[in-house]
């Protein structure tokens, strides 16, 4: 049976680096479309995140952010290298980048330069902020964005310490990735009922700042404002995992009448009758309290116990996981999440599959991450004799 894949046909030229833009391309890989990963001489600098298993430049991340994908080293402010790019441009849907305004100016590779090659190319442009601000020209990085978001200030807010900290997470770079592989595919859609080409700004401190705000704009939607900045739900310091007999827990009750269940199973069914949280007014405006009585109760029973019990009452529950034991996990397993397969180079690896399911493509077949160069004999020769069959 025929089975093409998502985005087949659809050539993307990624000079991408680290995360954001990488993670970005890797969406598009995933769904099957044609990545040429373009890095310089050195290669990504991100292929040296996580210890590698065999090869220089096959670390741990980039097995992740950069499988499905071929690979070619060029140096563009190189002439024979920069024909080779700009031959690439001329077969590629997509033309994807993070170098700044400026630098890729000078290497002749901005947007109106691009169009002359391939008047319809989707130009995407990875950048930190957003063109017409102050902050336009400036470095960015995910630790950059966190502070300057707000999101720094959260952490605070939720357990009492004032100093400002990072999620210890690289979230600003994957969440404006992802905003870079729906911008894209957006764009390939409009091309595709349009013919047209266009350029595709894609800023992360504008990404994540929307991102961040969907609901901690809160009051200040509206004007004049009805409160202040923040869902205060998401930065209540009693909103935390109860510990349990055998660890920590993570129960949400949510509606009104899952919170009263909620005490009924764990042995309290008067504890929302006493003054103040005898209304859902007043329990919806009370919820530390809840929250608290709830940690009281928690340490009665185990994990499983409880799992048992907040499953049959239909309240959604679960064990806090040690991320260090997530492959463990048995819904994962029963899934398939974790693929077991053999590197070309680096031996046996654990590849994640896509989350999102298309009937279309049932089992999607994701190749492995490139060597340095892997494919670039192979890229200079398809171009060169795509070049001589026009001549």
């Amino acid at each position: 049976m025929n089975n093409p894949k998502l985005l087949e046909g659809i050539r993307v030229v990624d000079m991408t680096s680290v995360i954001f833009g990488p993670y970005a391309t890797q969406t598009l890989a995933d769904c099957g479309a044609d990545v040429i990963k373009v890095e310089s001489p050195r290669g990504d600098f991100f292929r040296g995140a996580g210890i590698p298993a065999h090869t220089k430049g096959m670390g741990a991340c980039h097995m992740t952010l950069n499988r499905g994908k071929r690979a070619i080293t060029l140096d563009a402010r190189k002439d024979e290298d920069a024909s080779i790019l700009r031959g690439l441009i001329e077969t590629a849907d997509v033309f994807i980048h993070n170098v700044r305004k400026a630098g890729i100016d000078r290497l002749g590779f901005g947007y109106d330069e691009v169009k002359k090659i391939k008047p319809d190319i989707i130009y995407v442009h990875c950048t930190g902020f957003g063109s017409g601000g102050p902050y336009e020209p400036l470095q960015c990085y995910d630790d950059v964005v966190q502070a300057a978001s707000g999101l720094a200030s959260l952490m605070p807010l939720a357990d009492g310490n004032p100093k400002p900290r990072y999620v210890p997470s690289a979230i600003v770079d994957k969440v404006a990735g992802l905003h870079g592989a729906y911008a894209t595919m957006a764009a390939i859609i409009h091309k595709l009922r349009t013919g047209e080409g266009q350029f595709v700004e894609v800023p992360m401190f504008e990404a994540f700042t929307g991102f961040l705000l969907e609901e901690h704009l809160f009051g200040a939607t509206f004007d004049p404002p009805t409160e202040s900045i923040l869902y205060k739900r998401q930065v209540d310091p009693d909103r935390q995992p109860s510990p349990t007999k055998d660890g920590h827990m993570s129960i949400v009750p949510y509606v009104d009448e899952n919170w009263q269940t909620t005490f009924e199973i764990m042995g309290d069914p008067d504890f929302l009758e006493r003054e103040g949280l005898d209304t859902p007014v007043e329990r919806f405006r009370n919820q530390a309290k809840m929250n608290n009585r709830i940690d009281e109760l928690a340490p009665a029973k185990t994990n499983a116990e409880w799992a048992d019990i907040f499953s049959e009452a239909n309240i959604p529950f679960m064990p806090a996981r040690d991320i260090t034991t997530i492959m463990d996990d048995p819904h994962l397993q029963a899934v398939g999440f974790f693929k077991r397969k053999e590197h070309p180079s680096e031996g046996g690896y654990f590849e994640m599959q896509p989350p999102v399911r298309f009937s279309a493509r049932p089992d999607p077949d994701i190749g492995p991450a490139p060597r340095i160069d892997e494919h670039g004999e192979e890229i200079r020769a398809n171009l060169q004799a795509s070049r001589a069959a026009k001549e």
